[in-house]
């Protein structure tokens, strides 16, 4: 009898609100037409930490379980747990990801920061326990190398870069790691890696940080990120300002050649033999810039001869941003290009370093924290049941037409995508928690810091 009167009470409510709206239309002066909810593509609204936190859990999770600290023989399978057996055909166990790349540092540095905002040790466990394997097996390989240098084994890159692809993320992000007060001796590594940069890497004549390829003499905006931070770190690491000096003069000799102070974009590449350079501004390079910057001046000195400059460069650049940020909340592959793709490692790295920017006082919260809470809602989308990072852009060279950009897969194997997402909730966890967001009048505003 009561789910009787029940249906009866629906009935009359339906029936009674379908002759008001065949009767009545909806207007502005019986309606408070802007309190109407619109139907947004991405979430919108103040992020809350415990759902940053599920986000950082999922990621967490899935490469906890797909990154194995283990190493195997390469023809036998079997695990070497005797590092004194280690031989040319000992390997890491093969996972999703690799333990040793410049994304690999990115999303080494990502754990550290999700426990520094979210107090949970597991985040920087992933990458102390990595890091500490890292190194103990460093010795080992060492002999190998002296007994057949011919020989390229697991750990090459480490003890011979030949990249700063090889060197910057790794080393920043071991230096960070050893800051921190992990136990394992990183320092032999940290120095190697420093030393590929100051002294071995090609360069122009003017000492600015090049590639050979795709043509002589050619920047690429990506080796900001693959030297800068480290040398930065190396600076705070070991108090020597040379470091401070080299990395400040790196970032201004690249933003003489190739930041459009008009758009406040950089071109992705440029080259020295050109009397034209084509300006593509390509998102994730633009991103690396950004987060060069950010994490430049907050541990140079801020009464250092080019402090002033280098945070008017990063004002610039997040200003011509954000003018770009789709109505999604993403950033487009190509920038400037709204026909190109939604790409998320991009729009990950930009929330981190805007949000990074507005915790340290560099830029407006009020100007910049709405379009940084849009940026991370749109990049929760992107995260998977099961912690897989999509939309995001595999490896990408450098090209001078815009079908290069425009055709370049995305893939949830793309490790570019990971320490991206660990970095933006890390930071967003210390936004949410320091600044008091509200929803006025239907928009994202923030107010004083709580």
């Amino acid at each position: 009898m009561k789910n009787q009167t029940k249906l009866i009470i629906i009935f009359v409510a339906l029936f009674t609100f379908s002759n008001f709206t065949f009767s009545q239309k909806i207007n502005d002066s019986n309606t408070p037409l802007h309190l109407l909810q619109p139907d947004y593509d991405t979430p919108y609204g103040k992020p809350e930490v415990e759902k940053i936190i599920e986000v950082l859990d999922r990621v967490y999770n899935y490469l906890n379980e797909n990154t194995p600290i283990e190493l195997i023989d390469k023809n036998s399978k079997v695990e070497i747990t005797d590092f004194s057996k280690i031989d040319k055909n000992t390997i890491f166990q093969p996972g999703d990801f690799r333990l040793i790349s410049y994304e690999w540092g990115v999303t080494y540095a990502g754990m550290l920061l999700a426990t520094e905002t979210s107090g949970a040790p597991k985040y920087a466990g992933y990458t102390t326990e990595r890091l500490e394997f890292i190194a103990k097996l460093r010795p080992y390989f060492a002999e190998l190398y002296k007994k057949n240098p011919e020989d390229r084994t697991a750990l090459h890159s480490v003890l011979y870069p030949h990249a700063l692809d090889d060197a910057g993320a790794m080393c920043a992000a071991m230096i960070k790691t050893q800051q921190a007060g992990l136990e394992a001796d990183l320092d032999p590594m940290i120095k190697n890696y420093v030393d590929y940069i100051m002294n071995k890497q090609f360069r122009l004549e003017d000492g600015t940080l090049a590639r050979n390829r795709p043509q002589p003499n050619t920047l690429w905006l990506d080796d900001l990120f693959m030297s800068i931070p480290a040398l930065a770190q190396m600076g705070k690491y070991t108090g020597d300002s040379k470091y401070f000096d080299e990395a400040a003069r790196q970032v201004l000799l690249f933003a003489k050649r190739m930041f459009n102070y008009e758009k406040g974009l950089f071109m992705h590449g440029w080259v020295q033999d050109m009397e034209e350079h084509p300006q593509f501004h390509w998102a994730r390079a633009n991103g690396w810039a950004v987060m060069t910057l950010v994490e430049l001046l907050e541990v140079l000195p801020e009464n250092h001869a080019e402090y002033p400059k280098i945070l008017d460069l990063l004002q610039r650049h997040i200003r011509g941003l954000c003018n770009y940020q789709s109505g999604k909340g993403f950033w487009h592959q190509l920038i400037d290009r709204n026909d190109s793709y939604l790409e998320t490692s991009a729009t990950a790295i930009y929330t981190y370093s805007i949000a990074r920017a507005i915790n340290r006082g560099y830029v407006d919260a009020k100007v910049y924290g709405p379009k940084i809470c849009l940026a991370w809602n749109a990049v929760t989308t992107q995260v998977n049941k099961q912690g897989q990072v999509e939309g995001t852009c595999v490896g990408t060279g450098m090209g001078f037409d815009p079908a290069f950009y425009y055709y370049r897969p995305v893939n949830v194997y793309a490790a570019h995508g990971y320490g991206p997402v660990l970095l933006a909730g890390a930071e967003m966890i210390q936004l949410v928690k320091t600044h008091k967001i509200e929803i006025n009048d239907s928009a994202i505003m923030f107010y004083s810091e709580n």
